[in-house]
């Protein structure tokens, strides 16, 4: 009887422990729970802790509580000045209504193929109305913030919330990155030639000023010496007019010897003059002055 007691006992023990297991679940802080009665939802658990639910009647659906992420595919996007662009791009996203949630996604493998669709759509809508030049400059950050409220207002009745939108890539295809180059190359050098031009301009005038300096340097500088070289030979005939004065008859000889010496220093040089030539009259020993020459 005893034994039987015991084994009626530990079955009830197993039992109870079993029930006790199956009412009693735990709410992660990176989780939110859904507690399920034959596929209704019954309520909500959004902060952490110990909580119970009704055995083998109820279940319970987890959902992420974290900020979660979903990258689109490769998109190509025209824009409104005709440009194509491959855009590649991903958002933040978290769950802030687990119900709504899980009533429109069912799943996290939905919700992402989902959203990525309401993303992608938006992207093109929106890059779409742009020029290029708006996509790629500063003004990129406010497109995304514009994206991102398109988005948030499509999936409002999901139960998720973008927090952020980015274009992680936005290129050209490949031919229209060759004709980009080619065109900036042009540009280039185009602009090498300009400044290349204007280089050989300005040196041309900085020649054309050097030169006319040098002219009127040198203009200067033979005006002075033609002034000085006047001044010069006006002192010599002052100074030879002083010695004639002074001495007619070595006056006389001293510029005949200058003469001899300026007519025949050259080897070249061939006179023809007839011997008693004024010109050789101081080589006529009969006519030097003994008293002169000593």
């Amino acid at each position: 009887m005893n034994k039987t007691v015991l084994s009626v006992i530990a079955i009830l023990v197993i039992i109870l422990g079993v029930v006790g297991a199956g009412s009693m679940f735990t709410v992660y802080q990176s989780q939110q729970a859904i507690v399920m009665q034959f596929g209704n939802p019954q309520k909500v658990i959004q902060v952490p802790g110990l909580n119970f639910k009704l055995p083998f009647v109820q279940d319970v659906v987890f959902v992420d509580k974290r900020v979660l992420s979903v990258s689109t595919q490769r998109e190509e996007v025209v824009t409104r000045d005709q440009k194509r662009l491959m855009v590649d791009s991903f958002a933040r996203f978290r769950i802030s209504n687990p119900l709504q949630y899980y009533q429109s996604f069912g799943s996290l493998e939905i919700a992402y193929e989902r959203l990525g669709t309401i993303l992608n759509s938006q992207m093109r809508q929106i890059l779409g109305g742009q020029i290029l030049t708006a996509i790629v400059s500063g003004e990129r950050s406010n497109l995304m913030d514009t994206i991102k409220e398109q988005v948030n207002t499509e999936a409002k009745t999901t139960g998720v919330e973008v927090i952020d939108v980015r274009i992680v890539r936005a290129d050209l295809p490949q031919e229209n990155s060759e004709k980009v180059f080619d065109r900036m190359r042009t540009q280039r050098e185009q602009e090498a030639k300009e400044i290349r031009a204007n280089g050989a301009e300005i040196a041309q005038r900085i020649k054309a000023n050097a030169d006319k300096e040098r002219t009127v340097i040198l203009a200067e500088a033979k005006k002075d010496s033609e002034i000085l070289r006047g001044e010069g030979d006006g002192e010599k005939n002052r100074i030879f007019a002083e010695a004639f004065g002074k001495d007619p008859d070595f006056f006389s000889f001293y510029r005949s010897m200058q003469a001899y010496r300026e007519s025949i220093s050259d080897e070249d040089t061939s006179m023809v003059l007839s011997p008693d030539s004024e010109f050789f009259r101081f080589f006529d020993q009969e006519n030097v002055n003994p008293d002169k020459a000593n």
